[in-house]
């Protein structure tokens, strides 16, 4: 019924697998060496054309140092935290309320609900491009840091309780029922109960919706438009001149800005692993 293991297939098996892997690999790894490449550059290097070989000119410490001084991707850093951290914690808060309601509640319009969640996935965010900015400006959001949290805050919720609802009908209700019986509060069950059970679910959310929300671009282009309130996604394309573009810089900045998500994957990666695998040995 399922496929075997490639480990049980035979040697023609084997060797095509390890072979395409090395090149899936190498494919995906090319761009990536191409930007760190041109973030030691010099503009000279760039200029003559030389975009794959070995720079002639290290100038890492130059380049990175310059993207600081020369650009304001210090600001743009600090703007991606204050928007991701607030837009992260209000969607993980919010869907993990309505998740353990649509798995441990029984009502009428419980599968219509739960399926409203689902259909919301499906919409193509560019249609919302002209409402939502109509509707941050008659707010007086637009260009502020709210505009992108409360955006990202409702487009991830639709996601984010899909996720923690799924987690969640797999505690049993055994548990549930008896800290009902010995008289603890709905609210101390939540807390008490259901949460640190789903521990490692929150984690692998958190991690999975923070990289949505910090490599957002769409979104940073059409709600913001100022230096003081722009992502680092949308300032990194602010970094390209209009008569001359400084690759090296822009590179560099690339580098940086890949550089929390990629901590935080790590720092997350027990709880990550364990929130992906929550329940796929169980019957």
């Amino acid at each position: 019924m399922f496929p075997r293991p490639i480990e049980q297939r035979g040697k023609v098996a084997n060797a095509t697998y390890r072979i395409s892997l090395y090149i899936a690999v190498c494919l995906w790894l090319i761009p990536l060496a191409a930007v760190l490449m041109t973030s030691v550059r010099s503009i000279a290097d760039i200029n003559a054309g030389n975009y794959w070989g070995m720079p002639d000119e290290l100038q890492f410490v130059e380049n990175y140092t310059q993207v600081f001084t020369a650009t304001p991707m210090a600001r743009y850093l600090l703007n991606s935290l204050l928007i991701c951290i607030p837009a992260v914690a209000g969607a993980v808060v919010l869907s993990t309320l309505a998740g353990f309601a649509l798995a441990k509640y029984k009502f009428r319009a419980n599968i219509w609900l739960f399926a409203l969640f689902i259909g919301g996935n499906f919409v193509p965010f560019q249609i919302l491009m002209i409402p939502v900015r109509d509707l941050t400006i008659s707010l007086g959001l637009y260009d502020t840091h709210w505009a992108l949290i409360f955006f990202h805050v409702a487009f991830q919720a639709g996601f984010c309780t899909l996720f923690m609802r799924n987690f969640m009908v797999g505690i049993p209700d055994a548990l549930i029922e008896a800290a009902r019986v010995e008289g603890v509060s709905e609210w101390r069950i939540f807390w008490y109960v259901v949460l640190p059970l789903v521990r490692p679910a929150l984690a692998a959310l958190s991690v999975l919706v923070f990289t949505f929300i910090w490599n957002d671009f769409f979104w940073a282009l059409v709600l913001v438009q100022s230096d003081e309130v722009r992502p680092v996604t949308a300032g990194l394309n602010a970094l390209q001149g209009q008569w001359l573009a400084s690759w090296q810089y822009m590179s560099a900045g690339a580098v940086i800005a890949a550089l929390p998500p990629v901590a935080l994957f790590f720092t997350m990666q027990r709880h990550f692993i364990a929130g992906l695998t929550l329940g796929a040995t169980k019957g």
